[in-house]
C-alpha cells in the first residue's frame, strides 16, 4: 500500500470520524450517519489495499 493512500484513507477516516461527531452534537442523524459511512469506506479501502499487498509478496 502506497503512502498516499495510507494518507488519503486516514484522512477519510478521520474527517468521517469528524463528521459523526457534528451529527451527534447538532442531533443530525443523517450528518451523524454520513460521517459512520466515510468511516466505512475507508476502511474497506484499506482492507483492499492490504489484500493488494499480501499478494504482492
Amino acid at each position: 500500500m502506497g503512502l498516499s493512500d495510507k494518507i488519503s484513507n486516514k484522512v477519510e477516516d478521520v474527517a468521517g470520524k469528524a463528521k459523526e461527531g457534528v451529527g451527534k452534537a447538532t442531533d443530525d442523524k443523517s450528518t451523524e450517519n454520513e460521517g459512520k459511512l466515510d468511516q466505512a469506506k475507508s476502511n474497506l479501502k484499506d482492507a483492499g489495499e492490504k489484500v493488494k499487498d499480501a499478494f504482492k509478496h
